[in-house]
């Protein structure tokens, strides 16, 4: 008996062979699609819930800000959040004057001959030198804008002795200043200048740019000690060696962070690799203390998440804590790159069935540090 009959109707219901009559198959598909992606929807409005209400209950979290003056620092704790700038003047200072070949560099580049140098054929890429040296040498367009920089020069040449700073720091910075203005002063009276002859001047001062380096680094360590210290007394041992940090830094300088290497002198040893968090960013944020919770409640709830939802495979779980994407381990084993057998075609297979043949293909290395860029 039909379906139709149990329920009493007199006309056999009329399908098409993909269907009922009169239905659009692709309306059908679009919304069957669209009722699965409202699950990702709604699991990512859960997510977003339960990290709004993980980042108020964070703590105890410090938050660094890496900036000109060596880092802004803010101690979250007990729903209280305070901030310290506690590095020494020094630091921007010797750094200050440390920059002033990049400065000049930064002028001049644009007007760079595109082709490289024989002395550095095997360490600059010419395309990469061709995008830099955009304009070329046929302009002397750099003569005006270098002359400006050399008054910013001169005028902190004028006022050097008077900032009072450390004998060999004051020495240093004395002779980076003369001889960058030396070097504007030949170049601008020739209209002309070329990679060696700025980099006859930049090596020349090298030895004075690590002494500035050198007072920059003394300072910065002993103001990060003096914050960690009183920091750690006021949180407590206890809950101190529960601390996270979240370091925020450009890109270029989220490797070996300064404020990150000493940081972790002072944390709980046991903690380090998990609880000290570099996180680069395009750009340093106007709310560093808000970014930084954020992807701290990410972290932290995944690293529950973790466990719970991939309780069967410890190395997909793991991806999911760190910054390791989770398809990066299949993706790795179609394309026969990763560890897995995969079941890939021709190369892939191919290399797919090496590592399985390799009686070491299971064995996992050690896992770095699960430091977090996002």
């Amino acid at each position: 008996m039909s379906a139709a009959a149990l329920v009493g109707s007199t006309a056999p219901a009329s399908f098409a062979a993909d269907g009922p009559r009169g239905v659009d198959p692709a309306q059908t598909q679009r919304q069957a699609r669209d009722a699965i992606r409202a699950v990702n929807a709604d699991m990512r409005r859960n997510y977003a819930a339960l990290k709004s209400e993980l980042i108020k209950r964070l703590g105890p979290v410090i938050i660094v800000q890496n900036d000109a003056t060596g880092g802004k620092y803010f101690l979250v704790h007990n729903g209280e959040t305070i901030s310290e700038q506690p590095i020494s003047e020094i630091f921007e200072l010797a750094k200050s004057i440390a920059h002033i070949p990049l400065g000049i560099f930064s002028v001049l580049a644009p007007y760079l001959n595109k082709r490289v140098p024989a002395q550095h054929t095997d360490d600059i890429d010419p395309h990469d030198l061709e995008m830099v040296a955009f304009k070329g040498p046929e302009t002397d367009g750099w003569i005006q804008p270098l002359q400006d920089f050399a008054k910013t020069i001169t005028t902190a040449r004028q006022k050097l002795e008077a900032a009072d700073l450390p004998a060999k720091l004051q020495a240093s910075s004395t002779h980076i200043l003369d001889g960058a203005l030396k070097f504007i002063d030949d170049a601008v009276k020739r209209r002309s200048f070329d990679m060696k002859s700025f980099e006859d001047f930049s090596g020349s001062v090298y030895g004075d740019i690590r002494t500035n380096m050198y007072h920059a680094a003394k300072v910065q360590i002993a103001g990060v000690k003096d914050i960690m210290t009183r920091w750690k007394a006021k949180v407590g041992d206890r809950a101190w060696k529960d601390l996270y940090v979240v370091v925020l830094s450009i890109w270029t300088t989220s490797v070996l962070n300064q404020n990150s290497i000493i940081i972790e002198h002072h944390m709980d040893q046991e903690q380090v690799d998990t609880h000290l968090i570099d996180l680069s960013t395009a750009q340093l944020p106007d709310d560093p203390v808000f970014i930084a919770l954020d992807n701290l409640a990410r972290i932290v709830q995944d690293n529950i998440a973790a466990e719970m939802v991939f309780p069967v495979d410890q190395d997909i779980a793991d991806a999911l804590k760190g910054k390791q994407d989770l398809l990066s381990t299949e993706i790795e084993d179609q394309l026969g790159t990763g560890t897995g057998a995969g079941t890939g075609t021709g190369a892939s297979a191919a290399v797919a069935a090496d590592q399985a043949a390799c009686p070491f293909h299971k064995k996992k290395a050690p896992r770095a540090a699960a430091h977090v860029n996002a």
